[in-house]
């Protein structure tokens, strides 16, 4: 008798994954800097947001900061 063993995959995500990726979703103008960061939720999936909670936390934002707050300074290339 064989038994299959199936190991999940855990992604942990850095802060820095977490800017990158609320600054991609910035861009592509699919949120909003004004609204929470708990907004992120919707384009994370729902097994990986528990690490994305934790690093957020661990790193002091709360989940109703706003998106500017998490994505700080941004350079611009044409002013």
């Amino acid at each position: 008798m064989s038994v299959n063993v199936v190991s999940a995959i855990s992604v942990q995500y850095s802060l820095d994954v977490i800017k990158e990726e609320a600054r991609r979703l910035v861009h592509k103008g699919v949120v909003s800097r004004q609204q929470p960061i708990y907004t992120l939720c919707q384009y994370i999936p729902a097994r990986e947001w528990a690490w994305v909670e934790c690093e957020l936390e661990k790193c002091n934002y709360l989940l109703r900061d706003r998106i500017a707050d998490l994505m700080g300074r941004e350079e611009w290339q044409n002013d």
